[in-house]
């Protein structure tokens, strides 16, 4: 398998928001399946296992990590 050329790394902060997110669960199932793809990517996931946990395809993996690297939290916006 490649290197992923699109690193998620959170700052300490950004993860606790995160979590504080998808525990409210007030946002758009978009959003909050977005939350859930960063903060497995910052764990250090692959898109293949991100994609199985999260109840996603592997090509929205994809495009959340290019984003997030391009936007960072802003890729939670709709």
């Amino acid at each position: 398998m490649a290197a992923k050329k699109y690193h998620v790394v959170l700052t300490v902060r950004e993860p606790q928001e995160l979590e504080q997110m998808l525990r409210r669960g007030n946002h758009s199932a978009r959003k909050l399946t977005r939350a859930r793809i960063l903060l497995r990517a910052a764990e250090g996931l692959t898109d293949e296992e991100i994609a199985g946990e999260v109840g996603t395809s592997v090509p929205t993996v994809e495009r959340t990590r290019r984003r997030f690297v391009a936007e960072h939290l802003r890729v939670l916006a709709e």
